[in-house]
């Protein structure tokens, strides 16, 4: 039992409070600002900071217990947790770095590590299932909107480190320990179940283009800043107002419940008659308890299906109690499936390895940046791993904008431009592999887009697949893609192949084994051109999905608009 907040505000207020979570959730991609302090503060080799950055995989996207945790416990309990643990893991860290604690175990300060880390999945979750709840009808717009501010958090703690924390590591650790949490208290009551619209607003389609518009601002915003800045070193005051400015774009979802506030919609709903804001707020001002999900997780936001769905649970009681039905039924894709029942369900491990093979391979470039680039004669790979971030973040939007369309216009799979971006990579590892001049940074944006867009596609396509019931489950399974890529992909492959290469040439300088490094096209060929490889039977995969479950989204998209199935008998 919940207490779901009614009304036409609390969504949008738990919508803009999420972004902020999601901001938050990024804050694994801190790694690289702080590992350099790890390395010469604690003494550690290169092999124990590779180590370490495993810890950080691992820990960010290992977010099975968060996934089960999100169908027993209220969103505000898993943020909670969330900053309880980034509490914790980043204040070790900063004991160790600041030399507030002499000595500490190497395996400790891994651990450590993990736990701030796995504070990403933990609040990631929280926000990403109870906004996909609270918004049922635009998945794919919600999920491109939380996973776009995911995508932008790396640019966002950049601008605080270099600003607010004058490039401090120390800094920096403490203001993960303590401002997430800090941040996670303040927006936890806001991030909570709410009562879905009963129907069609017309004014939700413009609130979803304000914030996506938003967000785009955003993140020219802080893309050009940063370069700025690393240009032109701005004095402290320039700084501190361009990230005040930055904040105040931050807050531009709040925007939305303000004018709601101040200036009275009228809302349609199905078999009722139209009524004033005022009246709908008057009417339900106070909280209605009553079960977050039934049947079906969504049927409750959908007025006539409400009724359908309780009907046929009786008439299906009825008949169990009379003898007639032995065996509740097995669900049907589009309705809400019992983790269990999914595993055997051939397109859930088809989506599975697609999405595995296009972030795997991304996140092996991701992890290898800096020594493609110097192989590839590209030493600066700041201006690099700007680039990537920033269209990882307009391939997590931009995904699920044309995704959202084309899904509601055509009834297309969503799952069509997971084929067409993994088709894209191949010629993408292609072009690495070939190591043309100049062509890197062409790359690694069109890399950067591609991979974002694979985040994008995988959320809503889950939740309209397999129901949102045990969504965070399934999403945080699906995540699961991810290390284990890097971990294949980067740790056994690109590793292998760059050290084996390294060695051959260091062969005639005769230099010493730590400062072996390689240089040339070989160094990554290999692992570019088995890349390109594993895309190509990933868009074999990602097509035999999308012709398997182009009825799902017939039957889901037929109107033009989301549809519930008709029930879902568990």
């Amino acid at each position: 039992m919940v207490n779901l907040k009614a009304g036409t505000r609390p969504p949008w207020v738990g919508l803009g409070s999420a972004v902020w979570v999601q901001i938050a959730s990024g804050n694994a991609y801190n790694f690289p600002l702080y590992s350099h302090s790890l390395k010469s503060v604690l003494g550690f080799n290169q092999h124990q900071l590779t180590m370490l950055g495993v810890a950080n995989d691992v820990g960010e996207n290992v977010g099975l217990i968060p996934g089960i945790a999100c169908n027993k416990l209220p969103p505000w309990v898993i943020l909670l947790i969330g900053a309880l643990a980034c509490f914790f893991g980043y204040g070790v860290l900063w004991l160790a770095v600041s030399s507030k604690v002499q000595s500490m175990p190497y395996w400790l300060l891994w651990l450590a590590l993990c736990v701030a880390t796995n504070s990403s999945a933990w609040l990631s979750t929280a926000v990403l299932v109870t906004n996909m709840r609270n918004f049922p009808l635009s998945r794919g717009t919600v999920a491109g909107i939380l996973k776009g501010y995911g995508g932008i958090s790396a640019a966002v703690f950049t601008e605080i480190y270099s600003t607010l924390l004058r490039n401090s590591s120390s800094k920096l650790l403490m203001f993960l320990a303590l401002g997430i949490p800090v941040l996670c208290f303040i927006v936890m009551y806001f991030v909570r179940p709410c009562t879905p619209a009963l129907g069609e607003d017309s004014s939700e389609h413009a609130h979803f283009l304000f914030t996506q518009g938003a967000l785009i601002v955003l993140g020219l915003y802080v893309l050009t800043t940063t370069i700025l800045n690393h240009i032109f070193h701005f004095s402290a005051l320039i700084s501190n107002t361009f990230l005040v400015i930055m904040v105040v774009l931050l807050m531009a979802p709040f925007a939305i419940p303000i004018k709601m506030t101040f200036h009275r919609i009228r809302v349609s709903k199905p078999d009722q008659p139209v009524e004033s804001s005022d009246s709908v707020i008057q009417e339900d001002s106070a909280d209605k308890t009553e079960p977050l999900l039934k049947s079906s997780s969504s049927a409750a936001a959908l007025g006539s299906f409400r009724e359908n769905v309780e009907a046929s649970e009786v008439a299906m009681l009825l008949a169990e109690g009379e003898g007639a039905v032995k065996k509740r039924r097995r669900p049907k894709r589009g309705e809400d499936f019992r983790f269990t029942e999914a595993l055997i369900k051939a397109d859930f491990w088809l989506l599975f390895f697609v999405y595995f093979v296009g972030v795997g391979s991304g996140v092996t470039v991701l992890n290898n940046l800096a020594q493609i680039g110097s192989a590839q004669g590209v030493h600066d790979t700041t201006i690099l791993l700007s680039l990537f971030s920033f269209c990882n973040f307009v391939g997590r939007l931009g995904g699920g904008i044309v995704s959202e369309h084309f899904v509601r216009s055509k009834t297309i799979p969503r799952t069509i431009w997971m084929t067409c971006t993994q088709v894209m990579m191949i010629i993408i590892y292609l072009l690495f592999a070939s190591s043309f001049d100049g062509i890197v940074y062409a790359a690694i944006a069109l890399l950067g887009i591609c991979y974002g867009v694979q985040f994008s596609i995988m959320i809503p396509t889950v939740s309209e697949l397999f129901g949102l019931k045990h969504f965070g489950l399934f999403y945080n399974f699906m995540s699961l893609g991810n290390p284990l890529g890097a971990f294949l992909f980067s740790g056994l492959l690109a590793g292998y192949v760059y050290d084996t290469e390294a060695a051959k040439q260091q062969v005639p300088n005769l230099l010493s084994s730590s400062s072996i490094s390689c240089s040339g096209p070989n160094c990554f060929r290999l692992t570019f051109l088995v890349l390109a490889g594993a895309c190509g039977f990933g868009s074999i995969l990602s097509v035999v999905l999308t012709m398997r479950i182009r009825p799902v989204y017939e039957m889901l998209y037929a109107g033009g608009s989301f549809r519930l199935p008709q029930a879902s008998i568990h």
